[in-house]
């Protein structure tokens, strides 16, 4: 006997539809397996026992909601309050998730996800850090209305729970502690083996071999959602995926609200933010998948390349993109129209007999959409629309269609009017089918006639010009204007008057009672259709998996042709794959979009010797602006869309993280300064070569001296970890200081100095630091500050300068780090064009330009080293000060991930002049082997 059985509940399986469903047994008629109670600071999940009482399992009250889940209620208990979106963009969706995790030093974290509003389920188990932050990244990323976490966690709390118990704000969903017993491994493959489709089952069971953890979360969601929800799945109806960890960058909250990826940030109901630019959706599905894939953007090369294929045919093909657009317009939602179909309640009435009428209707009339797509892609060419194509060319849709045709109305359409809908409804089952059915719909038709006909015996009577108005609350109502009464009283008849501006809304006695008689006709003719609508969805039901595997492609088609619509209005361009990121002219896609003047476009370089790229210069000058157009173009390259620039390339980025906020976070009583090293700590425990960082304004929250300090030791560690990495930052000395390191380069925003006090931004990116050392002062000048107060503080600023330069001294160390960096560079140069497709012939001439500047520059640094040996410097062998503003900092140079330094040097630039020796052997070999060729 199963553990279930044991304590109450029967698990019955069989080959029928009612297959994976489940009973409660209970003494005393007692139904309270998921009833709640609530106490004042703490709500508890109550679960009955009939051998040992009852079990309690805490449950969070963070969201102030009372839970009332018990098997037979209205309102599950993971309802949320809905507002229409939440606070990462989406729209407000029944998502019940598990999670689970292992012991140990490296955790293990199951999770299982599903869609109540989709009939979707997703599985997935990921090899966690100590912070978790892949798997608050793909709660973040699903927006869950309920979490369920195994209630042993709570007491004593694990790290997993308390991690949760801080985000869950975020994501305002409510926690609820389940007992370990619904967290069984063998029940998770039996709903497996059940629920999924025939044809995905073994493919799903060797995924989830040996991924314990999101078997026992996947039992004990739909556990809960039979139990507390009262709700099933038939027998082969749940779309069921399994998603690794790997495959999808990870973007933690903070880089996803700091780059406004899904929400603006000043106005969360703006379209200014990446999500906002690139849904030009026409259906829910393809909005969804679109906000999916901007929060988890795609690292596999070929799925990329397949997208920008699709993107670039569409884009180019002008019919086949307003075919497109045309076919995918009037798509209703029909995820949930699928979802609906396959959920069953415990108790069914006529209520779900109605819907139930309502979705063969919408399913009809999905299935009659799908041919103008088939016909929109013919003559397509890449393969990823060639599998869209066949998917809606399927077999399956003309049976489907059979099975509607066969029991309904042939001219049955769905209607968005209630009163349409509701005819629509009425006559929906051909007639002949049930004789009762017959006589039904002739009571309907006569409660119809009858009021209709009392709304115009009424306005005759009263001569006036009565409007007759139907709603799904009041049924028929009638309307009229005031000027109709003519300063007349309305006649007494009229009850239930509602007065709305010039309009006069109301009902009489006897309208009601025929109201009443229509409904009751209406809920004759929904019980005699029951039984045909219900054959008709159980036959639809064995095909279902074709129908959801159709919708899946119609999202995918409906988002790149939202990417189609957006390119073709703007200059984008298709991006390429490489190790450099390389982008020529690139733009800010949102400020672009917002700006009413020209955006002026800047080119992009970085390689390992350029990994980090510290960027200066003025305020508005466009710092900000540049840092964060390199990680969008970044997230809109993985995602499988173009890019707003002339040129782009892009490695394949597996972390994006952004540290760009100013704010106090108030609710977390931090400050500024606590509030940044906090998210700076979580990327620098995080990052690593497949990383992209964008970090502006990092240690502006404390004092000058701590604050550079500080950024200094974190640029350091960002560089030693290898990651792509875009620094902006107010601190001149930072740039001076960290130009000498390996992998480093100095930027800066260009600004054009027209008089003695005035700066004109050009917006434009520039090699070195910024040269206008007092920028602020001008700045300061034109607000306007008093002008005694800026003359104060130009004196002020004029000592300190000339104090610094004093103490300013030239350092062999400093020399020697620049010569290492002019070998890597060469190193990096070579590669570069080993593996380049450039011509023999311009293969020649640049390998002796780059010979010549080689050997320029080393002879600059070799005169450097002498002069600074000759002046006495302190520092001969292993440490280079240098002292700005009165702040010594020191410069290992001895011990270098590149290698060390010292009489090694002269062995390894030996080693390059043969490198280029011999690669230009290789270019004449090339020419002579061409000439001999054309010969």
């Amino acid at each position: 006997m199963s553990n279930y059985k044991r304590r109450g509940i029967s698990h019955t399986t069989g080959s029928t539809a009612s297959r994976a469903t489940t009973s409660i047994t209970t003494t005393d008629r007692q139904t309270t397996a998921f009833n709640t109670f609530v106490r004042p600071g703490t709500s508890a999940t109550i679960s009955y026992n009939p051998t040992g009482g009852y079990d309690t399992a805490i449950s969070s009250p963070r969201t102030g909601r009372r839970s009332t889940g018990g098997p037979r209620t209205g309102r599950p208990s993971t309802a949320r309050p809905r507002t229409g979106v939440s606070t990462l963009g989406a729209e407000n969706q029944d998502i019940v998730c598990a999670v689970s995790e292992s012991r140990g030093i490296s955790p293990t974290v199951g999770l299982a996800f599903v869609n109540l509003d989709t009939g979707e389920a997703v599985l997935s188990q990921i090899s966690d850090t100590q912070t978790y932050v892949r798997t608050i990244h793909k709660l973040m990323v699903f927006n869950p209305s309920n979490i369920l976490i195994v209630s042993n966690a709570s007491s004593p709390k694990s790290k997993l729970f308390s991690i949760i118990e801080e985000t869950i704000a975020e994501i305002r969903c409510n926690l609820t502690m389940l007992d370990r017993r619904y967290w069984a491994e063998t029940t998770g493959l039996e709903y497996i083996q059940q629920l999924a489709f025939s044809e995905d089952v073994e493919a799903l069971k060797t995924a989830v071999s040996g991924n314990y953890y999101a078997v026992c979360c996947f039992a004990s969601v739909l556990k809960y959602v039979e139990l507390a929800m009262s709700k099933s799945f038939p027998y082969r109806s749940l779309r069921i995926k399994y998603e690794p960890s790997e495959g999808s960058m990870m973007i933690d909250l903070a880089t996803i609200r700091s780059l406004e990826l899904v929400q603006n940030l000043h106005t969360a109901k703006s379209r200014d933010c990446l999500f906002g630019l690139l849904n030009e959706t026409l259906t829910p599905m393809g909005s969804r998948l679109l906000r999916s894939s901007i929060l988890q953007p795609l690292t596999d090369p070929e799925t990329l390349s397949a997208r920008w294929d699709a993107l670039e045919e569409i884009s180019t093909k002008e019919e086949m993109f307003f075919g497109l657009r045309q076919a995918l317009k009037p798509f209703l939602d029909v995820d949930k129209v699928l979802t609906q179909l396959i959920l069953v309640p415990v108790e069914p009435n006529i209520g779900y007999t109605e819907q139930a009428i309502n979705n063969v209707i919408m399913l009809k009339s999905f299935v009659t959409l799908i041919k103008p797509v088939f016909e929109a892609l013919t003559g397509s060419r890449c393969s990823m629309l060639q599998q869209i194509r066949t998917l809606c060319a399927s077999d399956s849709v003309e049976v489907i269609m059979g099975l509607i045709n066969t029991s309904i109305n042939g001219d049955t359409q769905y209607a968005s009017q209630p009163l349409d809908l509701r005819n629509q409804r009425t006559y929906a089952v051909r007639s002949g089918v049930n004789g009762l059915l017959d006589v039904a719909r002739m009571t309907y038709k006569e409660a119809m006639t009858d009021a209709l006909q009392h709304i115009t015996d009424l306005a005759d009577e009263h001569k006036l010009a009565l409007q007759t108005k139907f709603d799904n609350t009041r049924q028929f109502y009638i309307r009229l204007r005031k000027e109709e009464l003519e300063e007349r009283p309305l006649p007494p008849i009229f009850i239930n008057v509602f007065r709305k501006k010039d309009l006069i809304e109301c009902q009489t006695l006897d309208l009601m009672k025929r109201n009443q008689k229509i409904a009751d006709a209406h809920g004759e003719v929904l019980m005699m259709s029951a039984q045909t609508i219900e054959q008709v969805v159980g036959d639809i039901r064995e095909h279902i998996s074709a129908l959801f595997r159709i919708c899946e492609g119609l999202a995918l088609l409906d988002m790149l042709a939202s990417f189609a619509q957006v390119v073709t209005s703007q200059d984008y361009v298709r991006p390429a794959i490489s190790e450099t990121l390389a982008v020529r002219a690139g733009r800010h896609p949102i400020r672009e979009k917002v700006h009413s003047t020209k955006y002026v476009p800047n080119d992009v370089y970085a390689t390992q010797q350029t990994r980090f790229q510290i960027i200066t210069g003025c305020n508005m000058s466009g710092k900000s602006t540049y840092i964060r157009s390199v990680a969008l173009m970044a997230v809109m390259a993985q995602i499988g869309s173009f890019v707003p620039a002339q040129y782009a390339a892009f490695p394949i980025i597996h972390q994006l993280f952004a540290r760009v906020s100013m704010d106090d976070n108030i609710e977390a009583n931090v400050s500024t300064f606590a509030a940044e090293m906090r998210e700076t700590a979580f990327i620098l425990r995080n990052i690593d070569k497949q990383s992209m960082v964008i970090v502006d304004e990092l240690g502006r929250g404390t004092s000058t001296r701590d604050g550079m300090a500080i950024a200094l030791a974190i640029a350091e560690a960002m560089v030693q970890s290898r990651a792509l990495v875009w620094f902006a930052t107010h601190f001149r000395d930072l740039a001076t200081i960290m130009s000498e390191r390996s992998g480093v380069v100095n930027l800066h925003l260009a600004v054009s100095t027209t008089g003695a006090d005035r700066l004109e931004m050009a917006y434009r990116i520039a090699s070195g630091t910024v040269q206008d050392e007092h920028y602020g002062l001008k700045l300061a000048k034109v607000v306007p500050m008093p002008a005694d107060v800026v003359q104060c503080a130009k004196h002020v600023a004029a000592t300190l300068e000339r104090h610094m330069k004093k103490r300013k001294k030239g350092s062999l160390a400093v020399v020697q780090a620049r010569r290492r960096k002019l070998l890597l560079n060469l190193k990096e140069h070579l590669v570069q064009a080993k593996n380049g497709t450039m011509s023999s012939a311009d293969l020649g001439q640049w390998l002796r330009d780059l010979q010549k500047e080689f050997v320029v520059r080393m002879s600059a640094l070799d005169e450097e080293a002498r002069r600074a040996e000759c002046g006495g410097e302190e520092d001969e062998d292993e440490v280079g000060k240098v002292e700005s503003g009165g702040t010594e900092v020191e410069i290992s140079t001895s011990r270098n991930e590149e290698g060390p330094v010292g009489d090694g040097e002269q062995s390894l630039a030996d080693g390059f002049s043969e490198c280029v020796d011999a690669m230009q052997v290789e270019s004449q070999s090339r020419s002579s082997n061409m000439l001999s060729t054309n010969a």
